[in-house]
């Protein structure tokens, strides 16, 4: 059962989101509070979207699986609006259920549903397992683009160069 995510799966979020940052082998890395979280999802401005993958337990209680995490982003080629996931998780013990897949189909019928163009995402080059289920999808992966990124004393000092 995939859903969108409500508020008070905010604490849930955060959780899951620091367990992906471990197996990332980046434990320290998420700064985020779960009220930033709370924030970006559901306050006055909101621009970012969650979706929650729950799995129905043997004594019919849903437990959460996983999540998505996106927002929309714009292709100036093509005219409009696509998706961009920013984390994909699904816990351990609930993998090889279908959830990944699952939340991956929502998000692709999404951008059917509202005439978004495409569906992008960012995989870690150790991530064999996440690469093999992703090419399995029909993914492509895209070579020729290297991400790049800005932040900390670097975004700092090109920001505060501004004329």
């Amino acid at each position: 059962m995939i859903r969108p995510a409500r508020p008070d799966d905010v604490p849930l979020l955060h959780r899951m989101i620091g367990e992906l940052a471990e197996y990332e082998k980046e434990p320290d890395a998420v700064l985020a509070t779960e009220d930033d979280l709370h924030q970006a999802l559901f306050g006055s401005d909101a621009a970012v979207y969650a979706h929650v993958a729950e799995h129905v337990d043997t004594d019919g209680a849903l437990v959460p699986a996983g999540f998505a995490l996106w927002f929309r982003n714009y292709s100036t080629w093509t005219g409009k609006y696509g998706i961009y996931l920013e984390d994909l998780y699904v816990r351990p013990e609930m993998r090889g259920h279908g959830y990944g897949g699952a939340l991956l189909r929502n998000l692709a019928g999404i951008c059917v549903e509202r005439g978004y163009t495409r569906l992008e995402w960012s995989v870690l080059n150790w991530n064999a397992p996440a690469i093999g289920f992703y090419e399995s999808l029909g993914s492509t992966p895209m070579d020729e683009w290297t991400v790049r990124r800005l932040d900390g004393d670097s975004l700092v000092a090109v920001g505060s160069a501004q004329a």
